[in-house]
């Protein structure tokens, strides 16, 4: 019997290929881009999956200085992670990480291999305590992930670095010197290899090094790195036992900082510890110090719902479209019925090429789903050394898609058309019934909805990253080449000095260099300290919260800053070195002066350097970090020893030569670092990654929606015109002009559209609007964004109708009047 259904169900989609067609396409571009969006979302929510990730927390520092809120920082003291464990049962261990994504010049050399020794450059590595590896359940290529970081001066590698360093031999054993501009020269010992840690995990690294090699330092080292409360640059990472209640947990945080902190609060500080949830940490934590910048919780559930959207058009397309032939089918239904069929016969029947349908779209949708993967990953930032369709997900996800749109797209028209009664349509009377006429139009509306939403959505995220990319950041970066400090310095300052000044004089003697200078910050990386600072008549309990960094004397004219009152730093005044300062206009609005004029020439009290610098400049506001942000209130102090960063501004056409000459000074100056540049204005839009991916795959996917929502409406506008070919023969015959014809069969669409639009124009509006709450500077959305996107749904839907309807409207009436 199932055979038959089959037969007859390919006999009904050959005999009317168009609107087959239609319905295996739409429905085939449904599942794949829901497919794509699907791979992205839970590549997003995977973060972090390790065994046990449940019962890991992170806890996070919130400082607040004068009742004012300093700083929300990842990171936090040594001494959080063991006082929790001793005084909290439900603490079952702790793992301390140390130096990832702050201390980022270490190197390290293998001086024991055959010829010259390999040296790498290091930015993802950390200290990190023996509980770390077993923690987080990282899987060792060899060695005990319990022992290998139990001792001073050891060292866990990953896999990729140990074929780097030591090729095939086996590395456990062996010994690579750790060289930075602190402690030169010391010796770990390999005791294990971890595999690379995968992409979807917030803390990437490639070299981890015991936590007690920090111990080894002095014998002042264990107080700083052991127990302290008085520093704060270590992850702290804890586990609980199963089924700990956060909530109840924090509460007791309060009294553990009384207690190993005290004399906060006569300070005028307060500490507040919480923790935050390990598979939490990539989409919604934003803190300062963080490892990696993170991802964006709420942009992967808006496109979590575009696919629903687009898999939902792509069933409503279906239903629509079969619903629309219920006149065409009825006699076939009828003369069924007569003969002896039953309504559970023909419900099969009808399932059965819905089945097919559905098992026709699977079959495209994998094809179009391998031919689109690697521009979509490329797209996506996505990097697997695995196919999707080896994953379990990709198949349970298309097996349920295919039940889905089998059942649920295909069950309705079944059951309605199945419940004709057989005497009513082979009278003709059926046709006269407008309960599956309205049922349509709310299906057509919700189409249209969905487009004008997916639209309005497109031109607010386009606008938005449009205006950060145009916004001034009150300074330019343009041809702006960085290189980072050297790993391996001299430990005398005075000799630091020298260095820096050689390095960057032998760069102006480059004519294809403009400008250079050095300084301890960078654009695009949250500044690291504030500090309290406050007028020098003012109480400490008036002291406010600053950014601080030292720059040299080129810096603001380097980076085209704008000097607003007062002057920059100047050689030609000595006294500039030791007692001048440079803050923004912020920072002189947030210390009570009326005018940056007022601030010129007046002392600051900084209490933690007892330091009391004079304001010579006040510098126009700029962008440190993304536009997400509040512009911080900074002060500049000059600093030219030990800066963080090399800034030079090249001539493009000349790159090629700067950068050589660049290379070459630097292995004079800074023999045995490696060398390694960037571009600043690269470095800086990484930050607007995240919202870049998010614009362009709700961009891409809101076209697919609107296309297939395009491709059911041409195929119900061609079915409707044809059930009224007749009546148009009439039209004409009694001398209805071709353009009232097309106004007659296009006005109910005009009508559906504004319906559709006075539905989705309110939603969108609420929800861009808490879209854009998360950005400190951003756009307003604008009306005639909605009128447009009203407009451009109205021409897509005139234009899926017009070739139909002209068709219909120029036909002979004697060939119309002959129809059926």
């Amino acid at each position: 019997m199932f055979k038959n259904y089959l037969k007859i169900a390919l006999r009904n989609l050959s005999r009317h290929k168009i609107f087959s067609a239609i319905n295996i396409l739409g429905l085939a571009i449904g599942i794949a881009g829901c497919l794509l969006i699907l791979q992205y979302v839970r590549f997003e929510l995977s973060y972090d999956s390790f065994n046990n990730a449940e019962n890991i927390y992170r806890v996070r520092l919130d400082q607040f200085a004068n009742n004012t809120l300093v700083f929300k920082s990842s990171e936090n003291y040594p001494g959080v992670g063991p006082a929790l464990k001793k005084e909290l049962p439900e603490v079952l261990e702790y793992a301390r990480l140390y130096n990832l994504g702050s201390k980022n010049n270490v190197v390290i050399t293998y001086n024991d291999a055959p010829g010259e020794p390999i040296m790498f450059k290091h930015r993802r590595f950390l200290y990190a305590d023996s509980s770390f590896l077993p923690m987080f359940d990282y899987p060792m290529v060899m060695g005990d992930a319990k022992t290998a970081l139990k001792d001073p001066l050891t060292m866990v590698i990953s896999e990729s670095y140990a074929k780097k360093y030591f090729g095939d031999e086996n590395p456990i054993g062996k010994f690579l010197h750790l060289k930075d501009d602190d402690y030169n020269d010391e010796l770990c010992k390999v005791t294990g290899v971890v595999i690379d840690p995968p992409p979807n995990t917030h803390l990437k690294f490639d070299v981890l090094i015991s936590y007690k090699t920090l111990y080894t330092r002095g014998d002042w080292a264990p107080g700083r790195y052991g127990t302290t409360w008085q520093r704060k640059d270590m992850y702290t990472y804890i586990t609980v036992k199963p089924g700990t209640d956060q909530t109840a947990l924090e509460a007791k945080f309060p009294a553990i900082v009384d207690k190993y902190n005290p004399g906060l609060a006569e300070q005028n500080r307060r500490d507040e510890l919480s923790l935050q949830p390990l598979k939490e940490i990539h989409l919604y934590s934003h803190l300062t110090d963080e490892a990696e910048i993170n991802g964006n919780g709420d942009a992967v559930y808006f496109l979590l719902i575009i696919a629903v959207f687009i898999v939902i058009i792509a069933w409503v397309n279906y239903i629509n479209l079969s619903t629309a032939r219920a006149m065409e089918r009825a006699k076939e239904v009828g003369l069924r019925k007569v003969v002896g069929a039953f309504r559970s016969q023909l419900i099969r029947q009808f399932l059965a090429e819905s089945l097919l349908v559905n098992f026709f779209a699977v079959l495209l949708a994998v094809a179009l789903v391998i031919l689109s993967l690697n521009y979509f990953n490329q797209l996506a930032g996505l990097s697997f050394s695995w196919p999707l369709w080896s994953e379990p997900w990709f198949w349970g996800a298309l097996v349920g898609l295919f039940v889905c749109g089998t059942l649920l797209a295909g069950g309705y028209p079944a059951f309605v058309l199945s419940s004709f009664q057989p005497i009513t349509v082979l009278r003709g009377k059926f046709s006269r019934s407008s309960q599956g006429n309205f049922l349509r139009k709310i299906l057509v509306v919700l189409q249209f909805a969905a487009s004008a939403a997916l639209l309005v959505g497109t031109f607010v995220v386009h606008d938005q990253l449009s205006f950060m990319n145009s916004q001034d950041l009150g300074f330019s970066m343009e041809q702006m080449m960085v290189v980072e400090r050297p790993g391996i310095a001299s430990r005398d300052r005075e000799q630091r000095g020298k260095d820096v000044e050689a390095f960057k004089n032998m760069l102006k003697e480059n004519h294809n260099i403009s400008e250079v200078t050095a300084a301890n910050t960078l654009p695009g990386k949250k500044m690291r300290f504030k500090t309290g600072v406050r007028k020098f008549t003012a109480t400490p309990e008036e002291e406010v919260q600053f950014t601080f960094s030292g720059i040299d004397y080129d810096f603001i004219d380097t980076f085209d800053m704008e000097v607003i009152a007062g002057r920059k730093f100047d050689k030609s005044y000595p006294s500039d070195e030791d007692t001048a300062a440079v803050i923004t206009a912020s920072a002189a609005k947030m210390l009570g002066f009326a005018n940056p004029e007022d601030a010129i020439g007046k002392t600051l009290a900084i209490s933690r350097f007892r330091w009391n610098p004079i304001i010579i400049g006040v510098l126009k506001d700029y962008h440190q970090e993304s536009l997400k942000l509040e512009t911080n209130p900074t002060l500049f102090y000059m600093s030219f020893s030990s800066p963080e960063y090399f800034y030079m501004k090249v001539n493009t056409a000349g790159l090629q030569g700067a950068i050589e000459h660049v290379s070459a000074s630097w292995t004079e100056v800074f023999p045995g670092n490696p060398f390694h540049f960037f571009f600043l204005d690269d470095y800086f839009n990484k930050q607007y990654e995240t919202d870049q991916k998010f614009g362009q795959l709700f961009s891409i996917f809101a076209g697919l929606a609107i296309f297939i929502a395009s491709l059911g409406l041409f195929g119900l506008s061609a079915f409707t015109t044809r059930q009224r070919t007749k009546e148009i023969g009439v039209r004409k015959v009694l001398g209805a002009r071709i353009s009232t014809i097309i106004l007659l069969l296009s006005k109910d669409v005009f009508k559906l559209v504004v319906i559709a639009n006075l539905i989705a124009w309110p939603l969108m509006y609420y929800i861009m609007n808490r879209w854009l709450e998360d950005y400190a500077y951003r756009v307003d959305i604008n009306w005639t964004l909605f009128l447009i996107a009203g407009a451009a749904v109205l021409l897509m839907a005139l234009a899926t109708i017009s070739y139909e309807t002209f068709r219909a409207a120029t036909r002979n009436p004697v060939d119309s009047l002959k129809y059926e």
